[in-house]
């Protein structure tokens, strides 16, 4: 990971339970690169983490590990941890995926790390 990046790409369990440690709030985008609702998503999410005062995470999950941690059943969805833990989820739409107005609302109802 590098320093003072505020989106950071993951790969697998290990690499998601390091990034919590270290930053225990984060907003996650769980997808999968073979999701083309996910492709459409990507630079959505990735403009709000530009945009940010946030620790953004973006979680690849091509072989749907970590989709089944946490009861993930549609692509993409989106993850708040607090503390570690998920304390807020915005799921996708079977279809349709999510829309930009949707993550802008999602990261203002999550609170700012301390």
């Amino acid at each position: 990971m590098a320093g003072g990046n505020k989106c950071i790409l993951l790969e697998n369990q290990q690499e998601l339970d390091n990034a919590l440690i270290v930053n225990k709030n984060a907003i996650a985008l769980v997808y999968a690169s073979w999701c083309p609702f996910c492709a459409k998503f990507l630079p959505v999410f990735k403009k709000q983490a530009e945009e940010g005062k946030r620790f953004y995470l973006l979680v690849q999950d091509d072989e749907e590990n970590i989709a089944g941690k946490y009861a993930i059943n549609i692509f993409p969805t989106v993850l708040f941890f607090e503390k570690g833990m998920v304390a807020n989820r915005l799921d996708g739409a079977p279809g349709i995926g999510l829309r930009e107005e949707q993550l802008v609302e999602f990261i203002k109802s999550c609170p700012l790390p301390d």
